[in-house]
């Protein structure tokens, strides 16, 4: 926790309504949840954290666990949020927004601020074009900090399962990774002969 108290007590606090305990958790957690909502699609990833907190907030009083187990909690009604999303947008049409004026995304540096796009895009279309449930076990995984056996309750599988999941998702991933480096470096260097 941020604020150098001890899990235990900031938990108590924000079960008993206060304020900054509940800030210290979000904070804690928001980043984490809203990213994996972000590389798994959803339309509105901000606006499913929010659900996801309003949620997590309303249950707190009834939590009972550790630091891990409110981890793992989080990540579950985040799951769940966005299984619901999905089913809300396969039964009727979006729309598409109007990008509106872009010059207000002016950055700092634009160095760091195409560097991290750039990563930012490589690990949402790496992950893109993963199957649904490896990508959610990866995610969960690796920007959640979940441990497998979180994860197979999250997902309501197996430890077993996810451990398959994860192994053929990194397999993948890794291919994939290989692969495009061949193919850049093949392309990077015209007149050098290609590498075996």
């Amino acid at each position: 926790m941020a604020t150098g108290l001890p899990f235990d007590d900031v938990l108590a606090a924000a079960q008993a309504g206060a304020g900054w305990a509940f800030e210290v958790l979000y904070r804690d957690l928001a980043p984490s949840v809203t990213g994996y909502l972000r590389l798994h699609g959803a339309a509105e990833p901000d606006d499913l954290a929010s659900e996801t907190f309003i949620g997590v907030f309303t249950g707190l009083s009834g939590f009972t666990g550790d630091e891990a187990a409110l981890r793992g909690w989080v990540f579950t009604i985040a799951h769940r949020r966005l299984v619901d999303d999905w089913r809300r947008r396969s039964r009727r049409p979006q729309l598409a927004d109007e990008p509106g004026d872009l010059t207000t995304f002016i950055g700092g540096d634009v160095e760091d601020d195409v560097l991290t796009r750039i990563g930012a895009d490589t690990v949402q279309e790496l992950c893109g074009l993963l199957p649904e449930d490896q990508r959610s076990v990866l995610l969960l995984r690796i920007l959640a900090d979940l441990t497998i056996e979180q994860v197979a309750d999250v997902m309501d599988r197996s430890v077993a399962s996810v451990k398959a999941l994860q192994r053929r998702g990194l397999r993948s991933l890794r291919d994939r990774i290989e692969t495009s480096a061949e193919i850049s470096g093949a392309t990077a260097h015209p007149y050098e002969p290609a590498r075996r």
